[in-house]
C-alpha cells in the first residue's frame, strides 16, 4: 500500500509542481513571446493591472509549486504524506464542491471541464488511499 501512496504522491507533485512553475512563467513567457500556451487564458482569466500578475504568481504559481515540494516530500515520509493526501483530497473535493454549487446558479456555466474531472478524480482516489491506509493501520487487512 505505502508504493500506491507513494505513487500519487508523486503523481500530484508532479501536477501540482508544473502548474505551479507554469504560473509562475507565464508572464515572462508572455513578455518574451516564447509561444508557451498562456496560463491565464487556460484557466479563464486576464489581468488588467500589475498586481494582477503578482496574484498569479503567488496564488496559483507560489501555492500549487509548493504543494507539489510539499507532496515530493511525503513520499519520503509517510506522516506527512498521508496529511498531504487528506489536505489535497479536502482541496479538490472543496474546489470541485464550490464549480458544483455555482453551476447551480440561474445563467451560470456549466462545472463540467478537464479541471473539474481531475477533482472528482483526485477526491475519489485520495478517499481510496485514505480508507485503504486507516484498515490497514487497524489491522483489518
Amino acid at each position: 500500500m505505502i508504493w500506491v501512496i507513494r505513487l500519487y504522491l508523486l503523481l500530484m507533485s508532479v501536477i501540482y509542481s508544473w502548474i505551479g512553475i507554469w504560473a509562475l512563467l507565464d508572464p515572462v513567457a508572455g513578455a518574451l513571446d516564447l509561444g508557451w500556451p498562456s496560463f491565464s487564458v487556460a484557466i479563464g482569466l486576464s489581468v488588467t493591472s500589475e498586481i494582477g500578475y503578482s496574484e498569479i504568481a503567488g496564488i496559483y504559481g507560489g501555492l500549487n509549486f509548493c504543494i507539489g515540494l510539499a507532496c515530493l516530500l511525503g513520499i519520503f515520509k509517510k506522516d506527512i504524506g498521508i496529511f498531504l493526501i487528506k489536505f489535497i483530497t479536502f482541496l479538490v473535493g472543496s474546489i470541485a464542491l464550490g464549480r458544483f454549487l455555482f453551476s447551480m446558479l440561474p445563467t451560470t456555466p456549466t462545472f463540467m471541464n478537464a479541471f473539474f474531472l481531475f477533482e472528482v478524480c483526485a477526491f475519489v482516489i485520495g478517499m481510496i488511499l485514505l480508507y485503504s491506509n486507516s484498515r490497514m493501520d487497524d489491522g483489518d487487512l
